[in-house]
């Protein structure tokens, strides 16, 4: 145990989707480094027993606080923040951890649009609606740093449709609070995590992820890394690092970590392949295809196909 002096010590936490997993454990976390944490779950039996678990290792003083409902309810969402404000008397630090998984084996040719729209609701609406009502608190205080939830998913590389996009949203998400809110002194994360939880383990995610590297989604480094999850306590370290003073002023970055592995994205950059005279005609598709590397120079007239 980290105790009273710990990184977060007298630091207010609010952890939505702390229920199980991922953010069970970064909940347990902040409280081992001195934080009072509001622990947010869907549902009561589970928020209870998370409820349980970080106040276990709450240090004397820290107060741990339990709200139920999911945060894809922008009232609920207001709920999670506002019972910090009004117990703790302020946020210093929110975590969203909330998710849901993917139906297995969907594709965009055949996800129904219900099961679409409930994943974006989960993990992007959701995180955004968490972020605005902290945000507020924030700004009145000068201060604060949000930790997002992204995923390896963004890249495509897990298929499905829903998740994928609501953590790519996310991460832009992310990019914008963190540059629009930097001159109140908040900062905004994202880390895309690999931990052992129920989305990682069983037979149902095994088979999933063994017909990913059948169709060469996934190369033979992340099957195994996807097919041995660490326990989420290691990847919690770095949610705790981002939420304390140890990362300023660090903002606007997405992070990767799994068990004793730990990094970051490089920051997202346009590259100027074509350059013209702005009094020229509109380019042709074989000056583009040659620019771009996939077919002939210019004075062409074939229509090129890219490679794929």
């Amino acid at each position: 145990m980290t105790g009273p002096g710990g990184a977060l010590a007298g630091r207010r936490v609010v952890v939505a989707g702390a229920s199980m997993g991922i953010g069970r454990a970064v909940a347990v976390r902040c409280a081992d480094e001195g934080a009072s944490v509001v622990v947010g779950a869907r549902g009561r039996d589970s928020l209870d027993d998370a409820v349980a678990a970080v106040a276990a290792v709450a240090v004397d003083g820290a107060e741990v606080l339990g709200v139920a409902g999911s945060i894809a309810d922008h009232d609920i969402a207001g709920r999670l923040v506002g019972t910090a404000v009004e117990v703790l008397g302020g946020v210093d630090v929110l975590i969203n951890c909330a998710g849901i998984a993917e139906p297995v084996g969907s594709s965009i040719l055949d996800i129904d649009p219900s099961d679409w729209q409930e994943l974006i609701d989960v993990h992007l609406t959701g995180t955004f609606n968490t972020c605005q009502h902290a945000a507020r608190v924030m700004v009145d205080q000068g201060r604060g740093a949000i930790v997002n939830t992204s995923s390896h998913a963004f890249l495509g590389m897990y298929g499905g449709t829903g998740y994928p996009a609501g953590k790519g949203g996310t991460n832009s998400l992310t990019f914008a609070i963190a540059a629009e809110l930097a001159e109140h002194g908040v900062r905004a994360n994202a880390v895309c995590p690999g931990g052992r939880t129920r989305l990682s383990t069983g037979p149902e995610f095994e088979a999933h992820v063994e017909r990913l590297h059948a169709r060469g989604l996934l190369d033979d480094t992340m099957r195994e890394a996807s097919l041995s999850p660490a326990p989420p306590e290691h990847v919690a370290a770095l949610y705790a690092f981002l939420a304390s003073e140890a990362s300023a002023p660090v903002t606007g970055e997405l992070f990767w970590g799994a068990g004793p592995f730990a990094g970051r994205f490089p920051a997202p950059s346009m590259t100027v392949e074509v350059v013209r005279d702005p009094e020229a005609p509109p380019a042709s598709i074989a000056e583009l295809a040659s620019a771009f590397g996939t077919g002939p120079g210019p004075g062409s007239d074939e229509i090129v196909t890219p490679p794929g």
